[in-house]
This record gives structure tokens, C-alpha cells and sequence, in this order.
């Protein structure tokens, strides 16, 4: 499966972050259609489906990844493009990409950068549930 064939949209995630994971749970709870299918930066997954993008998205893991049709979205836009999938009232929050991209990342790249202080990190990455495997690409 390429990333340009993928039916549904696929977020590439730190899978040792904590923020990362509960952000993943957030989405999980709150996409009823199963829209979503997730993949740590570290696993396998990415590193197949990813590609040259591999390299980009390894040397920073401070970013979300959001691959929609073979569009790759990054940071802040990839947030509020999950967002706008979601539903009220968190599609709402799409209206923020009136805001300067420099401006919202700017945002996102502070809450990043101190993510594992604040919210902290696992040795390994996350592992799904059995009912939630489907879900995330191996």
C-alpha cells in the first residue's frame, strides 16, 4: 500500500510521546467513521510508506504528519486538518487556518519542543489494543 492509494487519510505520530499518543486517543474517540489510520514516525510503517519523506519527518519528530490523498501535511495544518474531519465541534477549530501558518506553527513548535517535559515520554512506542489494530499500519 502506497500513501497515494491509501483510502483513508493516515497520521504519522511520536510514538514515544505522550502528548503524541493521548492526541492519537483524542482522534480515536472522536472519529465514529474510523476515518483515520495511524502510524508512529519510528515504526516500520513509515519508514515504508514514507519514503524520501522518512528522512524529513525522522530528523524532526516534533511534527505531526497528516498524509490525505498523497497530500502531505505537517505541524499545525495537520492538526486542524484532523480537526476539520472530526466533526462538531471540532471542526470549528479549522477556522483557525485563517491564522498566519508562520503564526500557528509557531504555537504548535512551542508546545513541541517542550512536549516531553510537559507531558512526558514512554521507552517504547505505543502498542494498540486488539480492537484498535486495525486502526494502525504494521
Amino acid at each position: 500500500m502506497g500513501l497515494d492509494d491509501a483510502e483513508n487519510p493516515v497520521i504519522f505520530f511520536d510514538g514515544v510521546c505522550n502528548l503524541c499518543n493521548s492526541a492519537v486517543n483524542f482522534v480515536i474517540d472522536h472519529d465514529p467513521k474510523r476515518a483515520f489510520r495511524f502510524a508512529a514516525l519510528q515504526s516500520e510503517a513509515a519508514r515504508n510508506l514514507l519514503g524520501p519523506e522518512k528522512a524529513k519527518a525522522q530528523s524532526t519528530l516534533s511534527t505531526v504528519l497528516l498524509v490525505e490523498g498523497g497530500l502531505i501535511s505537517t505541524r499545525s495544518t495537520a492538526a486542524l486538518r484532523v480537526a476539520r474531519r472530526l466533526g462538531f465541534p471540532w471542526n470549528a477549530l479549522y477556522i483557525f487556518t485563517l491564522v498566519p501558518t508562520p503564526l500557528r506553527d509557531w504555537v504548535y513548535n512551542v508546545v513541541a519542543d517542550h512536549r516531553y517535559r510537559w507531558f512526558g515520554k514512554r521507552e517504547t512506542c505505543r502498542v494498540p489494543t486488539p480492537e484498535l489494530k486495525r486502526l494502525f499500519l504494521d
